[in-house]
């Protein structure tokens, strides 16, 4: 670079290495040079002087790190070459950016070339650190950057090219702001490129580039003098832009050590779902991924679509030649060229080695298996594309597995798998040197599948000369012979080919020849000067043998030497060549000795130094590696049949003796055995507990408990790696010998020449061998599966005791944790155990419970499969949806496992789907005929039953065109279905026919349907009669699609195994299949996790029981109508608050005698907007509702209950105010006699006052004068009208009792028979001549009797309120008739009891008690009652509250204050007393509404609240309380309402009451003032004050119980002023409504409140509008929200039947079943006959009506309940528990606390 100048650097920031530096650059027009410019000051730049600026100075920072500007302005318009200072730029200064700056809206041509001239000097390579600054003269142009955008396609094509980075400033660049806000994205971008600088290694690239030269690093010099990897020597700088530029194609990121997670490639997205032949570039990955995981071989094949337009685009007509004259061949042709434009599509190859290079661990091990599993070849050893570095990936290989058989020399066949990194097979090496004509891959093909591309080679379609990825690539596939004579091999054989001039690649050459059995050239000639020359001198000298094919020779096969071969290639056949060679290759491979030739085992390929192992390099592998081997030393030395039985204790014997013994137990029907059998579950319980965790599962536990996901991932993955290698051999032979003895068998039954006793005998012998053989094959069964499996039981243990395990690494609790996130991480785990054939469900429930901790209740897709063993399932699902269920012919791995698979958001979106994940239930296949055996086909049918009520849709799965195999499996899948539409579960179904021939025969697959349809049917019948079920046809049980719902696949293989490939129609069925599937999924809402749980849980107890459907809950049916009633008590709540409100205003208008009728349909009316908003919202719930095909089935009664509700509603309130009415006749006396009292002391008051005007100042006399005067009026007053007297019901109703014939009450002592414990005392029994036996029963009916009367006695209770509160004492008053009338009533109802029972008559003192108890218990409400009536009524206490008012009227008077003013003040006065009860009553109806929304306890459906009351009882433990609830459930949910809203109020007085207060008093007062104002302004009030009166008393009548008839005698001369008595009323208004505010408190709330207005009595009436149906066993309530509601009665969890005093005849104790238990023994309960518990509807009348499930579903809150309060119990019903030494022993384990959470898990 002689002459030209150097570079110029300001010498005063030169040199400091810790500098970042900014190169600017871009036209002088964009910038404004001055001295406050703050990047580039005022001196604009030269070649020779590239200034830096003086921002160093002004303390710019990046990172911390000082920023210079280096000045490349107007340099790209001037200066084209920089080459010679472009290197010293770059080596000197650490640059982080290139900003260009362009004037913004005057984009250049200039400026449209300054990236070119960018990249031209820099190179390619800048790009990533460039970003484009607009500059602008005024600030108004910086807004037009997006306009800007829009119009300029140039512009935009600009900044994309920048990857969309840009900034804008002012020209002069002299604000903080803006440069601060650039120096922050550049930081970002900086952060972006992993903080690299833009390297001199960059610029150098460019150069060399450009002067055809290679650049050499000094490190490269290094390594060619080293000669180590020398091959970075030969290639070219464009060939690493050259594939960088294809990842750039691809969409793959290579810059920040991106990675294409198999998580990700695993989640399901809409893409997945289409079958694509061609697809754009930037979907060529995804398009590959989806083909090769459904193991399509066709991934190879894909299309672009720039390129198929490209061969299809016709001509363009104006290029084409049209002179007919001058038609000239050799002239023409040469004229048309291919197009410049048109690029060569991605080489085939290059897409799947772009993968593998950028996929991470998980991904390439899962491609490599796929690739495998598509007979392919797999990358063996792969150079880095850039770097060289030449890896072999062992990870990826470590899952394959291959299966060969041996023909021996007897004809005998043995049949051999392997993992393929295990196996010593021979290697046959074929590499070339030099360009040749024939393709060595297609040669290779020809000898392993000559119908299958194993190798891709030139001529296969995509095949182009662009190939970059490949050179250097080593591929390895295996020939695996089938055992027939048509095998090419005799053994199994490896081929490794080398892609490329082996010339190229030393380093493979040098490790596959030190490997290979065989190797084999492919030359062009023999050439002595060839640079290869001594490399093939060395082979042939070698001992191992050597083929050199010769691509220009003609010869056949010639033997040179021993082991020595020569074959010409050119002009001959390829079968004869192909021939040639594999004889050559077998007589090479057994002619070869020991000496000569190497067994080739894959992993000693990582012994050589010179290459990267993956495992090796992966430190969470190498980690995950070390873990599992540790576990895998602890096995070495053991026998593999006994491995489990010492290792894996809990699952063996222990575990299946409590599975067989827990069925056992949900089958028996004996109490006593029930008892026993729980003792001995619990014995093992024990013993598996107190079983040693053994070193090899505290390994595990603790590597899983404690490692980073990563490494817990290498982990599982090793281990099942190691396992399976640990067991394939000894699994291999099993299944041999299983074969050869299932082989024997066969042909004894085809025998004719023995006696059919020896056929019998020998077939025992060889069964009983077999069975021996088959339990060895599932002992020697060793898999991650297992382990888990032992986890789970040492977790169940765990939970049994209650306890940690001693030894465990960590607490039990977090077990289930650790399986939960191997299913996130897509694992299988273990739902059904086969072996045991249980399923788990403490363990499974809890692992899911655990799910829904990590991932929310998030909503699943259950997908489940059935079909018969073998028949594809597995490979099924690994295909459809990237899986890897183990795949194999035996039975080894038994039952049922699931695994989550996630969907993405955007497929949610796009196909409208409704769930999160997919829950793949997989299954063991059933059973096959020949196998066929009663107890299989009782599993099978379990299984069957079992997924198909799992599932959301069931794949049943049919392989071939077995007629009895279909009519097997179709026999048990319809008795499955018919068993769902009786528990009214409704799955889908899909059938899946495999290895169909012909499937594109319509002909055939319409007759196929046919016969599929009729055979479904015949099963239906025959399923029918089994289940006692109304079908004919299949349709009847299960919504079917013949045409849709039936799917026919192809055969699997395209060929023959083991060396044919997947049938690609097989996967385009698959395709077909998936399509469908997600068709019916996107139909479906799925399940919450929480409801599968559940499900899990209801569906394997109904299975249990055997009488599957009495036994099943459905538990999404029993939660969507829990929803369904909590929604029902919202819109009941809405009527009754509306009609609430309506009442009220009736009320006041009644009262002030604005109203004197009340009719129904006026009050239909009122409630009819609010009948159309609740029937909207119920019809909405009913049609949007994700259940809302569950929720269809009660859509009509529940619309009848809202219109019952509403007529019920407007009845009752229609009652009510009529009685109003009735009552408001009768009280207008009192009111007129207490008004004229009123009016006569205003008068007299008035006239004092006027005499002592005079002395209106001196407030001692005015006072004392005032209290004369009021004490003498009081007394005029009260001789005139008598005192209301205190009242003692009590006395009253004893003088009542005294006086009645037949009763006396002198020496009697009433008892409170509401806390008596039985009634026996007060009746005497019937004799009855039955004899005793052992049954469930009453003690000679007094049992029956005592339910009976406490019902009885409560229900009079009740009704006695109802008599009480009609009276409406509180405005009525007092009668002593009320008391004879409520005695009357109760012996007239005493009486019709007494005629009614048949087996009792009660003693006088039942009476007597009866009546005295109920009056205890409505003395206190009649006494406060009456309270507020004499407070009200009487004329002293009522005067003496008013004297204080009458005061102050007394003082306006002696102050001589105006009539309007005086009158004024009468008004407020006379508002005080309605404006108070307005208030109160107003806040207590919006505090029960906020109550009814916002309490926890009382804002749900009646199981919530009866799951809140049990939790308040086992907090106070309270034994009274307890029994009140059981025996007065009623009385004991009134009490709870009335303490919730009690607290409530207290709780939330000053946040929510008293500020619900204010504002109602706030509102009522504007309404007041507004009246006021109205009656002011109107034209008809202007002289007349009465006119007046009655226009704002007319206004207040809906609002207030306030009317004319108040100011009735009150004088009101002289009020002409009306202005000035608004004004009165509304300054008084402000001290009346403080003064009632004052005197609001918690206390003064309730008494002040009418008892039917208080909150707690409008909840009680709204709540307990309800079931109160009582279990006939065990007293529990029904907890159906609705009154009379359709169907059965029902609870959640029943109790212990011994609660309500039910004991056992024969030994009087105390019973201590739960019913769901009772109802599945055969004991009995007699009702005037004996019935059996199991069939109690049989006995009718109450038990006709209830459903109760016969399961084991006992509540531990009644269990904890018993053994607190055993004693009381006891003492209470005098009776001892039946078995309580034997039942405590469980159930004394719950403490308070258990009992109390039971509640929330067992209760929704």
């Amino acid at each position: 670079m002689d002459g030209l100048p150097e570079l110029a650097v300001d010498p005063s920031v030169g040199g400091m290495d810790n500098n970042l530096n900014i190169v600017l650059f871009g036209s002088p027009a964009a910038v404004q040079f001055q001295d406050d410019n703050i990047l580039l000051g005022e001196t604009q730049p030269t070649v020779g002087n590239v200034a830096r600026s003086r921002s160093a100075s002004l303390q710019m920072k990046i990172l911390g790190r000082p920023v210079s500007v280096i000045n490349l302005i107007g340099f790209h318009e001037t200066v084209f070459d920089l080459d010679h200072i472009a290197g010293q730029l770059v080596n000197e200064n650490k640059i982080v950016a290139f900003v260009f700056v362009v004037r913004l809206g005057q984009l250049t041509d200039a400026d449209k070339m300054g990236i070119e001239w960018l990249q031209r000097v820099f190179g390619d390579g800048v790009l990533r650190f460039v970003m484009i600054l607009f500059t602008y003269e005024s600030e108004e142009e910086s807004d037009s950057i997006i306009d800007d955008l829009k119009k300029n396609l140039a512009l935009e094509q600009l900044i994309e090219k920048c990857g969309g980075r840009y900034h804008t400033c002012s020209k002069i660049m002299n604000k903080k702001s803006d440069i601060g806000d650039l120096m922050k994205k550049i930081e970002q971008l900086f952060i972006d490129n992993d903080q690299q600088f833009y390297t001199n290694e960059d610029v150098q690239n460019r150069i060399c580039q450009k002067a055809g030269m290679e650049y050499t690093t000094p490190a490269t010099k290094e390594k060619r003098e080293l000669n180590v990897d020398k091959h970075l020597e030969d290639d070219a700088i464009t060939s690493i832009e050259e594939k960088k530029h294809l990842f750039q194609r691809l969409h793959l990121d290579i810059r920040h050590n991106f990675k294409l997670k198999a998580a990700k490639v695993l989640l399901q997205n809409t893409y997945s779902l289409q079958s694509h032949e061609s697809c754009s570039e930037k979907d060529l990955i995804q398009t590959f991924l989806q083909k090769l995981l459904m193991m399509n071989y066709r991934s190879r094949y894909i299309k672009t679509e720039n390129t198929i337009e490209q061969h299809d685009r016709p001509q363009r007509n104006n290029d084409l030649l049209e002179d007919e004259a001058n038609v000239d061949i050799f002239t023409e042709m040469p004229l048309f060229t291919e197009e410049k434009s048109q690029r060569d599509p991605v080489h085939p190859m290059d897409i799947q080695m772009a993968v593998f290079y950028c996929a991470d661990s998980f991904l390439k091990q899962l491609m490599v298996t796929k690739l495998s599993q598509c007979q392919y070849a797999l990358p063996l050893l792969v150079p880095d594309p850039f770097t060289r570095e030449i890896e072999f990936p062992l990870w990826a290989f470590r899952q394959i597995s291959k299966s060969w058989k041996i023909k021996h020399a007897a004809g005998e066949t043995s049949s051999e798998t392997q993992p393929v990194w295990k196996a010593e097979t021979p290697m046959v090496f074929f590499f070339r040197f030099g360009p040749v004509s024939s393709s060595k891959s297609q040669l290779m093909n020809n000898l392993i599948n000559e119908k299958h591309n194993t190798f891709f080679h030139r001529n296969c379609s995509g095949s182009s000369e662009t190939r970059l990825l490949m050179d250097g690539v080593v591929e390895i596939a295996w020939y695996c012979p089938s055992g027939k004579d048509t095998d090419k091999f005799t053994q199994c054989v490896a081929f490794c080919n080398i892609h490329g001039d082996a010339g190229d690649h030393e380093k493979q050459m040098q490790i596959l020849t030190k490997l290979s059995s065989v190797n084999i050239v492919i030359l062009p000639r023999l050439d002595e000067n060839d640079r290869s020359a001594t490399l093939i001198q060395n082979l042939y000298k070698d001992k191992t043998p050597l083929v050199c094919l010769f691509a220009e020779e003609k010869h056949k096969v010639t033997e040179t030497r021993k082991t020595k071969y020569k074959i010409g290639l050119k002009d001959r056949n390829q079968s004869d060549v192909s021939e040639e060679l594999i004889k050559t290759i077998n007589k090479c491979l057994s002619l070869s000795s020991p000496e000569s030739s190497s067994v080739f085992r894959l992993e000693n390929v990582s012994k050589d130094s010179g290459i990267r192992v993956d495992e090796e390099h992966d430190g969470d592998c190498r980690r995950g590696k070390k873990a599992a081997q540790q576990m895998m030393d602890l096995l070495k030395g053991n026998n593999l049949t006994e491995i489990k039985e010492s290792f894996l204790p809990c699952q063996g014997k222990l575990w299946h003796q409590w599975c067989q013994k827990n069925k056992e137990l949900h089958r028996s029907h004996e109490a006593y055995v029930d008892i026993k059998q729980k003792q001995e579950l619990k014995k093992i319980r024990e013993m598996q507990y107190a079983l040693d965790t053994g070193e090899f599962m505290k390994l595990f536990i603790t590597e899983m408990d404690s490692k980073p996901l990563s490494e817990k991932l290498f982990f599982l993955k090793w281990l099942t790696v190691l396992l399976d290698e640990y067991t394939s051999t000894d699994l291999s032979a099993l299944h041999c010998k299983y074969d050869e003895k299932w082989s024997k068998i066969l042909k004894m039954k085809e025998k004719n020449d023995i006696t059919e006793q020896q056929i019998t005998t020998n077939f025992r012998d060889e069964h009983a061998e077999l069975d021996r053989i088959s339990e060895e094959l599932q002992a020697a069964t060793f898999g991650l599966e297992h382990i888990l499996r032992e986890i789970g039981q040492i977790y169940e243990s765990c939970i049994s005791e209650n306890k940690n395990k001693q030894g465990l690494p960590c607490s039990f609790t977090s077990l289930p944790g650790l399986a939960a996130d191997m299913m996130i991480s897509g694992f299988p785990l273990e739902l059904m155990d086969g072996d045991a054939a249980h399923v788990p469900v403490v363990w499974v429930t809890a692992v899911l419970h655990e799910l829904i901790q990590k991932l929310g209740d998030q909503r699943v897709f259950v997908l489940s499969v059935l079909g018969i063993q073998s028949s594809g399932k597995s490979t099924m699902l690994n295909a459809m949806f990237g899986l890897q269920f183990a795949v194999s012919a035996g039975r080894c791995t038994r039952g049922a496992f699931m695994q989550l698979i996630r969907v993405s958001e955007e497929m949610k979106m796009k196909e409208k789907l409704k769930f999160d994940y997919i829950l793949v239930v997989d299954t063991e296949g059933l059973r096959a005929l020949e196998l066929a055996e009663r107890s299989t086909r009782h599993q099978d049918n379990e299984l069957a039953t079992f997924v198909v009520g799992l599932g959301n849709l069931t794949l049943i799965n049919v392989f071939g065109e077995n007629p009895s195999e279909l009519q097997e499996i179709l026999q048990i899948v319809v008795q499955a279905f018919m068993r769902m539409k009786k528990v009214k579960l409704n799955p889908s179904c899909m059938f899946v026919h495999q290895n169909v021939s012909a499937v594109t025969a319509g002909e055939k697959t319409m007759e196929g349907r046919r016969r599929l349809q009729k055979t479904l049917d015949e099963m239906t019948k025959l399923a029918a009669k089994d289940e006692v079920c109304d079908a004919e046809c299949f349709n009847d049980i299960i919504n079917f699609d013949i045409q849709e719902d039936v799917k026919y696949f192809a055969q699997l293989w395209e060929g023959s195994p083991p060396m044919a490939p997947p049938n690609p129609s097989y996967c385009e069925n698959i395709q077909e299949l998936k399509q469908a599937f997600f068709g019916h999924a996107s139909k479906s809402d799925g399940l919450e996790l929480m409801h599968l749980k559940k499900h899990i849980i209801n569906l394997w107890e109904a299975l249990l029981n055997e009488r599957f459907v009495f036994s099943f809950r459905n538990c999404l049916e029993i939660s969507t109508y829990r929803k369904l009633e909590t929604e029902y008590s919202k819109w009941s709540w809405s009527l009754r608050k509306t009609m609430l409100d309506v009442e009220n205003k009736l009320h006041n208008k009644i009262e002030n005698e604005a109203l004197h009728e009340i009719s129904e349909s006026h009050l239909h009316d009122e409630l009819s907007v609010k009948i159309e908003e609740v029937e909207r919202f119920m019809s909405d719930f009913f049609a949007k509702d994700k259940n809302k095909d569950i929720l269809i089935q009660w859509k009509a009664s529940f619309d009848i209950k809202i219109k019952e509700l509403q007529e019920n509603i407007v009845r009752e309130t229609t009652r009510k105010l009529n009685e109003i009415l009735q009552q408001r006749d009768i009280k207008r006396r009192i009111d007129a006699q207490r008004t004229h009292h009123e009016n006569t002391l205003f008068d007299k008051s008035k006239e004092l006052a006027v005499k002592l005007k005079d002395k209106a100042n001196d407030e001692t006399i005015l006072k004392r004068e005032f209290d004369s005067f009021w004490k003498e009026c009081v007394k005029q007053i009260t001789a005139e009208t008598p005192r209301i007297k205190n009242i003692n019901v009590l006395n009253d109703m004893k003088q009542f009792l005294r006086n009645y014939k037949r009763v006396c009450v002198n020496d009697w002592k009433n008892r409170d028979i509401f806390s008596v414990p039985r009634y026996s005392e007060y009746i005497q029994i019937k004799k009855s001549g039955v004899t005793t036996r052992h049954a469930f029963g009453s003690v000679k009916l007094k049992f029956e009797a005592e339910t009976k009367i406490r019902a009885f006695v409560n229900d009079i209770a009740r009704q006695a309120d109802k008599i009480i509160m009609a009276y409406n004492i509180e405005k009525m008053g007092y009668n002593k008739t009320y008391i004879q009338e409520l005695a009357d009533y109760i012996k007239a109802r005493t009486v019709d009891y007494e005629q009614d029972c048949r087996n009792c008559v009660f003693k006088n003192e039942f009476y007597l008690d009866l009546v005295m108890s109920i009056c205890e218990r409505e003395n206190k409400l009649i006494k406060d009652q009456h309270r507020k009536f004499r407070e009200a009524n009487d004329p002293v206490l009522y005067f003496e509250k008013k004297s204080k008012e009458y005061y102050k009227i007394f003082q306006k008077y002696c102050q001589g204050a105006t009539s309007a003013a005086i009158f004024g003040e009468i008004i407020c006065q006379k508002l005080k007393e309605p404006i108070q009860k307005c208030v109160y009553k107003d806040t207590a109806r919006d505090l029960a509404n906020e109550i009814q929304t916002d309490c926890e306890s009382l804002n749900g459906n009646r199981s919530k609240i009866e799951k809140h009351i049990l939790k308040a009882l086992a907090e106070q433990e309270d034994f009274d309380k307890y029994i009140k609830y059981i025996f007065s459930p009623r009385d004991h949910f009134e009490s709870f309402i009335r303490d919730e809203v009690n607290q409530y109020i207290t709780d939330k007085f000053e946040v929510s009451v008293r500020p619900m207060m204010k504002q109602n008093i706030e509102l009522l007062k504007q309404k007041i003032i507004k009246a006021a104002h109205r009656a002011t302004t109107s034209d008809n009030t202007t002289k007349d004050v009465q006119k007046w009166l009655d226009d704002f008393t007319e206004q207040l009548s809906d609002v207030l119980i306030f009317s004319v008839k108040n100011f009735s005698g009150v004088s009101h001369d002289g009020v002409d002023d009306f202005n000035l008595l608004k004004d009165v009323i509304r300054a008084e208004l402000g001290s009346v409504a403080s003064e009632i505010q004052c005197k609001f408190s918690t206390k003064a709330f309730p008494e002040n409140l009418e008892h039917e207005d208080r909150p707690d009595q409008v909840l009680t009436n709204h709540l307990c509008q309800c079931c109160w149906v009582q279990c006939p066993f065990c007293g529990a309530t029904c907890t159906n929200t609705i009154e009379n509601h359709a169907g059965d009665h029902s609870v959640p969890f029943h109790r212990v039947d011994g609660l309500k005093g039910s004991c056992y005849d024969e030994s009087k104790c105390l019973g201590a079943d739960f019913c769901t238990t009772l109802v599945r023994t055969s004991k009995q309960f007699y009702i005037g006959q004996w019935f059996s518990c199991q069939h109690y509807r049989t006995a009718g009348h109450v038990y006709a009506q209830w459903s109760i499930t016969p399961d084991f579903s006992e509540l531990p809150y009644w269990k904890w309940f018993v053994c607190r309060f055993q004693t009381e119990l006891e003492n209470y019903f005098e009776m001892k528990f039946d078995n309580w030494n034997v039942i405590s022993y469980d159930w004394s384990q719950y403490t308070k606390e258990q009992a109390i959470a039971s509640l929330d898990e067992y209760v929704d």
